[in-house]
């Protein structure tokens, strides 16, 4: 019996000790697939990030009036991007209209189911970046919208209205502003004064004396409003809105980065509330290409999809948060400012009836004054257009709001490390008109020849 007990004890600490080396070997499985899940997920992003930034340099290579080759590196570009992120349905989308611009019929049709099977949000939205909106301004080698903006490449459907070459008189006006100080990621830096200046933009488009925009036709995003998302819902929500004679004008205030962190090169993503860069000192460009807005979206919109013949685009960017006194080209040790360059500013104005004004060069920065409690740019922006309350021609107040910056900087910045020179970018010579025309259909008979209002300012009238 001793001898049985003892063969039994030994059969059930032989058993126990298996049952918890399984039991170990199971958990500890189970930890490593747990610790590789995030590694896996995170190693997916980036490469979405990644691929998404492929896509926004293709969008940047070719644009409506590009040439075949610059098509060609375009597609380049878009392959690459849906080979390090396969279900990137963009980039397959873009792809099937860079092959029909090329005469690729059969490949194009190829990526379009591609983009259809995976999902593209451009498609479903019916994105043609290729195709202006208006005719084009300049030298007539711009495209204009002969089918319906939804239907697929070398597809027989409809036409479309084409926009007409000139505005008639004005029958509405819309405007989006955006202005971002506070961000979510706490990495990057506040600015001081970029809500204030968009509160005051809206102020002065609202003004029945200056601006004469309905309240209901002004949409202003600050801070956390500001979002990504948000922002491209405001630019389609105009795009469905304004007609061939209305005005829109879009203005932005906040900061702008290039491509890669560490270089001071063109403007390429506008860093919205929800932006991550996760670390200032080395910044997660992944990140950042997963979560900004891309600036080629914003320049893409203005000229495909605003039918308005009179388009105003305000960009007061490439802020460090700095004043002339401690101005810096980062804002931080890894991450550049950056202003629009003058071939993301001329992509803006295709067309017709486009006017861009920038606070700055591509090698400055837009300063922020503490004496005026503003940006430079959009403070001499506002008294202008309210000293000749909103009658003066776009290109008049530039010339005016370029001198009174560049003057106001320089003199508060006599070491002259510091420099601010306002740039304006128009489709022609031709294209000019005043902030404040008034809609004919409902304020014009009511006003006198001078467009002047009896209406009192609102509160921030006295400060301009």
């Amino acid at each position: 019996m001793n001898g049985g007990n003892a063969v039994n004890m030994r059969l059930e600490a032989s058993m126990l000790y298996r049952f918890r080396t399984f039991k170990l070997c199971a958990l500890l499985l189970v930890t490593l697939a747990l610790a590789a899940a995030p590694r896996s997920a995170s190693s997916q992003d980036a490469r979405c990030g990644a691929g998404k930034d492929l896509v926004v340099q293709a969008l940047e290579r070719a644009g409506p009036q590009s040439s075949s080759s610059d098509f060609e590196d375009a597609l380049q570009l878009l392959k690459r991007a849906s080979a390090v992120c396969g279900e990137l349905g963009d980039a397959w989308y873009y792809r099937s209209l860079v092959e029909a611009r090329l005469g690729h019929g059969t490949l194009a049709k190829f990526a379009l189911d591609q983009a259809h099977l995976l999902g593209s949000e451009a498609q479903n939205q019916g994105l043609q970046p290729f195709v202006l909106a208006t005719p084009s301004g300049a030298n007539g080698r711009g495209f204009t919208v002969t089918r319906a903006p939804d239907a697929p490449p070398e597809s027989d459907a409809p036409p479309v209205a084409k926009t007409p070459s000139t505005a008639g008189p004005v029958q509405q006006k819309w405007a989006l502003v955006i202005g971002i100080g506070h961000f979510a990621d706490s990495a990057v830096p506040r600015l001081n004064y970029t809500t204030a200046d968009a509160q005051a933009f809206t102020s002065l488009l609202t003004d029945p004396a200056v601006g004469r925009f309905a309240k209901a036709n002004v949409h202003t995003l600050t801070d956390s409003e500001a979002t990504t998302r948000n922002i491209k819902e405001q630019l389609n929500w105009i795009a469905r809105q304004a007609g061939p004679n209305d005005i829109v004008v879009i203005y932005v205030a906040t900061h702008g980065s290039p491509r890669k962190a560490d270089s001071v090169g063109g403007l390429n993503y506008l860093i919205t509330y929800d932006t991550e860069i996760r670390s200032l000192s080395q910044p997660d460009e992944d990140a950042l290409y997963s979560t900004s807005f891309p600036m080629i979206d914003l320049s893409t919109a203005v000229a495909t999809r605003m039918r308005a013949l009179r388009t105003l685009v305000v960009l007061d960017t490439c802020y460090s948060g700095g004043s002339v006194k401690n101005a810096s080209r980062l804002m931080g040790p890894g991450l550049a400012n950056a202003a629009p360059s003058p071939e993301l500013l001329q992509r803006m104005s295709q067309g017709s009836g486009r006017i861009v004004l920038a606070a700055s060069r591509v090698d400055q920065e837009s300063l922020e004054s503490e004496t005026l409690q503003h940006g430079y740019f959009t403070y001499f922006l506002l008294k202008t257009l309210r000293d000749s309350k909103g009658l003066q021609p776009l290109s008049q107040v530039y010339a005016t709001v370029q001198q009174e910056v560049s003057d106001r900087v320089a003199a508060e910045n006599r070491s002259g490390s510091f420099r601010q020179n306002p740039v304006m970018e128009r489709s022609s010579d031709m294209a000019d008109f005043a902030l404040g025309l008034p809609i004919t259909n409902t304020t014009q008979s009511s006003l006198p020849n001078s467009f002047k209002s009896s209406e009192p300012r609102n509160q921030f009238a006295g400060r301009f």
